[in-house]
C-alpha cells in the first residue's frame, strides 16, 4: 500500500515568507534570500499566491463591501479636461479656504455660494455677502501674479436676492407638506400607534 501523501507545504512556506518579511532586517541572518522556497515554488509566485490568499480573505470577510462610491460612476468621467482638476478636487475634498490662486479658490467658493446664503436669515447680510464676493472677483481680476485667469463671473446682487427668496419659500412650503403628510399619517393611526410613534421621535 503506498505511504499516505504529505499535504504541500506551500502555505505554511507563505507564512514563513510573511513572518520574514515582518522581521526587521536588522534581526535576519545575513544570507542571501533564495529564488525558491522549500516546496520548489519560486519566491516571486510565493508572494503572488500570498497576495491572493489575502483577497480572498478579505473578501470573504466582506473587507470590500459597500465601499465608498460603489456603483457610482467616476465623478468628472465626462467632464472637459481641466489642466488644474487636481488643485480643485483637493480644495472641494478637504473644505480649503483662502488657499491656491484667486482663480480656483473663487472658481469654488462660487460653486457653494448658494448653499452658504440659504443659511442667511437676513436680506441685508445676503447682500453684503454678495457685495463682498463681487468686490474679491473684481479684485483678484485686477491683479497680476500669474497663475490661471479669473474667470468667475459676478453675481447680480438683486437677481440673487429674488433666488434666494425663491428658495426660502420654496424650502418652506416643503416644510409645511411634510408637516401636513406627517400630521395626516398622525390620524390615520390608533391611539396606540400615535403614542409609539410619538416616543420614537422623541415629541412629549
Amino acid at each position: 500500500m503506498a505511504g499516505k501523501r504529505e499535504p504541500s507545504d506551500t502555505p505554511l512556506n507563505v507564512a514563513r515568507y510573511k513572518i520574514n518579511r515582518e522581521i526587521p532586517e536588522a534581526e535576519r541572518p545575513e544570507e542571501a534570500e533564495p529564488d525558491t522556497n522549500e516546496a520548489g515554488q519560486s519566491m516571486m509566485d510565493a508572494r503572488a499566491q500570498y497576495v491572493e490568499i489575502s483577497i480572498q480573505q478579505a473578501i470573504r470577510r466582506g473587507d470590500f463591501d459597500n465601499l465608498p462610491g460603489s456603483g457610482k460612476p467616476i465623478p468628472g468621467l465626462t467632464d472637459r479636461y481641466d489642466p488644474d482638476w487636481w488643485i480643485k478636487r483637493k480644495i472641494e475634498r478637504e473644505q480649503i479656504t483662502g488657499l491656491g490662486p484667486p482663480a480656483l479658490t473663487l472658481r469654488t467658493e462660487d460653486a457653494g455660494l448658494d448653499e452658504r446664503l440659504d443659511t442667511v436669515f437676513a436680506e441685508q447680510q445676503v447682500r453684503e455677502l454678495l457685495e463682498d464676493f463681487n468686490r474679491r472677483v473684481i479684485e483678484a481680476r485686477r491683479q497680476l501674479r500669474g497663475g490661471p485667469p479669473v474667470v468667475t463671473a459676478l453675481r447680480d446682487v438683486d437677481r440673487e436676492l429674488a433666488r434666494w427668496r425663491e428658495r426660502r419659500r420654496a424650502a418652506q412650503q416643503e416644510r409645511e407638506e411634510a408637516r401636513a403628510r406627517e400630521e395626516a399619517e398622525l390620524a390615520a393611526m390608533t391611539w396606540r400607534e400615535r403614542r409609539r410613534v410619538k416616543r420614537e421621535r422623541g415629541a412629549p
